[in-house]
């Protein structure tokens, strides 16, 4: 299951993000990926610094106060981010993100598009899965979130450049179907408040939730 999250930045602050990524150095993103997936990384890193952190700091705020983000996810850190650059000719073969980051356990995934889907060709993020490949190009500003086990690539850039902040996240809840029924109960409970207010209704659906939370959370 991966989820598509809308805004999670403005387009203020991506302008904001954007000029400060601009003034950064690159690296071989080479240097960050294991002897496998290395074979087939071919992109450019925001080198660690002040600036990197800036954005680390700003992306993580962005996320941790996306409602959509905190259900799906839930979660408890989130380690390695990187800021990520792709010019024409470059491309991300087929590969599984680490499941440690950082020492941390890592349970999903994300990339936070920066630049405009208009001013790049190529550079998808491919997904595969069950029913085949799925391309995923976003505005600037979304994010896509999906489980760091799911073989994935970044398509070959042919014209442009495509700029993205990509990191990994460490759920509360280990498991990816139990994240998906309390996700589900969320939309549910929202919906009925939404309708009905508060009501009887609502509150058995949020006691369920917050009672599988408590089985299933490890804090």
């Amino acid at each position: 299951m991966l989820i598509h999250l809308q805004d999670v930045c403005p387009p203020e602050q991506v302008q904001q993000l954007r000029a400060l990524i601009g003034q950064g150095e690159f690296v071989d993103g080479g240097a960050t990926a294991g002897r496998v997936a290395r074979a087939v990384k071919s992109n450019e890193q925001l080198e660690t610094g002040a600036r990197v952190d800036t954005v680390r700091n700003e992306v993580r705020k962005a996320l941790m106060a996306h409602a959509g983000f905190v259900s799906f996810a839930r979660p408890k850190t989130l380690s390695r981010i990187l800021v990520s650059r792709y010019r024409a000719g470059m491309a991300y073969g087929p590969h599984i993100d680490d499941a440690l980051m950082g020492g941390r356990r890592a349970d999903l995934s994300f990339t936070l598009f920066l630049s405009d889907p208009g001013s790049y060709d190529g550079g998808e993020l491919v997904m595969d899965g069950p029913e085949g490949e799925i391309g995923i190009k976003l505005a600037a500003g979304d994010a896509v979130v999906y489980a760091t086990s799911a073989i994935h690539q970044v398509a070959p850039v042919t014209q442009g450049e495509r700029m993205a902040v990509v990191g990994w996240v460490r759920s509360l809840v280990r498991r990816a179907d139990q994240r998906e029924i309390l996700f589900d109960l969320d939309q549910v409970s929202t919906r009925l408040f939404e309708r009905d207010g508060k009501t009887r209704e609502l509150d058995l659906v949020l006691k369920t939730k917050a009672n599988l939370l408590r089985q299933w959370a490890e804090d």
